[in-house]
C-alpha cells in the first residue's frame, strides 16, 4: 500500500514542472530546428529534414557564424586556463591571513552581483579612454574575467579551507622543494577540483553575452551573432544553430566529466595497488 504522503505529490508535479520550464524551450528549438525547406519558425511543422542543418554550413548570406565561433572558442579556452591559474595562485594566497585579505575577500564577492552589463560598458570605456583596442580578445577577455574569476576562486578558496597541510609536511621532510610539493603532491590532490574550475571558466565565457555586448569590438562572439541573428534571419537554421550549439556544450561537459571519471578511477587503481603492496 502506497503511503506516500499528499506531499509528496504536490513536490513531485512541481518538479515536474520545473523540468518542463527549464529544458523545454531547448526540446521546442531542437524540434524546430528539424523542419522541412518550407518550414517556418512556428508550429505546426512543414515536413521534416535535416535541410537547415544543411544551411548552417553553406555560405549565408548575413552573418558570420563560424567565425564567431572559433571566437567563442579561442575566447573560451584563454578565460579558463587564466581563470584555473589565477584561482590556484588565490587558493593559495588565502591560505593563509594577510593585510587586506578580508577586503580583498569581499571585492572579489562583489563582482559577482554588479549588474553584467555595467561591467562591460566599464570595461570598454576604461580600455577605449587609455586608448587601447576594444576588442574580444582584449577588452572582452578582461570584461569575462571578472565573471568567472569569482567563482573560480571560490571554489579555490573551499578546497584548500579543507585541504589537509600534513600532506605538504609529509613532502617536506622527504625532501621535496616548495614548487616540488605543489606539483607532485597539491596538484593531483585538487585536480578534480581543478577540473571543475576549467568547466566554469570555458561555459561561462562560451555562452557570456552581456559582459561581452560592449567589449567585443567589431567582432562578434557567438552569443552576439546569435542575438543579431534574431533580428535578421527568419527560417529555422537559427534553431538549428542553437540546436547544435546545445550540443556542443553538453559534449564539453560530458568530456570533462569523462576526465573527473578517469582520474577517480585511476586513483582508485593506485590506491588498490598501494594496499595491496602493503600487505
Amino acid at each position: 500500500m502506497d503511503r506516500r504522503p499528499r506531499s509528496f505529490y504536490v513536490l513531485a508535479a512541481f518538479f515536474g514542472l520545473f523540468l518542463v520550464f527549464l529544458y523545454g524551450p531547448t526540446f521546442t528549438i531542437a524540434i524546430l530546428s528539424f523542419q522541412g525547406p518550407q518550414g517556418g519558425l512556428t508550429f505546426p511543422m512543414r515536413g521534416t529534414s535535416l535541410h537547415w542543418f544543411r544551411e548552417l554550413f553553406e555560405q549565408q548570406a548575413v552573418g558570420d557564424i563560424w567565425g564567431s565561433f572559433r571566437r567563442s572558442l579561442v575566447l573560451g579556452l584563454m578565460v579558463m586556463v587564466t581563470t584555473i591559474v589565477v584561482s590556484v595562485m588565490g587558493g593559495l594566497a588565502f591560505r593563509k591571513r594577510f593585510a587586506g585579505s578580508g577586503v580583498l575577500f569581499y571585492l572579489i564577492v562583489t563582482a559577482l552581483v554588479i549588474p553584467s552589463i555595467l561591467v562591460s560598458l566599464g570595461v570598454g570605456l576604461i580600455f577605449g579612454q587609455a586608448g587601447l583596442p576594444v576588442h574580444w580578445s582584449t577588452s572582452g577577455f578582461g570584461a569575462q574575467l571578472t565573471w568567472t574569476l569569482p567563482f573560480g576562486l571560490l571554489i579555490m578558496f573551499a578546497v584548500f579551507n579543507r585541504f589537509d597541510p600534513a600532506y605538504e609536511e609529509a613532502a617536506r621532510d622527504l625532501g621535496a622543494s616548495g614548487w616540488q610539493t605543489i606539483r607532485h603532491v597539491v596538484l593531483p590532490i585538487i585536480a578534480p577540483s581543478l577540473i571543475g574550475v576549467a568547466l566554469f571558466g570555458f561555459t561561462l565565457s562560451y555562452d557570456e553575452f552581456a559582459r561581452t555586448l560592449l567589449t567585443a569590438g567589431s567582432y562578434n562572439t557567438l552569443p552576439l551573432e546569435i542575438f543579431g541573428m534574431t533580428t535578421n534571419v527568419t527560417t529555422p537554421v537559427i534553431f538549428a544553430l542553437g540546436t547544435l550549439t546545445t550540443v556542443f556544450s553538453f559534449l564539453v561537459i560530458g568530456i570533462f566529466l569523462l576526465i573527473v571519471w578517469t582520474m577517480g578511477r585511476r586513483r582508485a587503481r593506485a590506491g588498490s595497488d598501494a594496499g595491496k603492496g602493503m600487505v
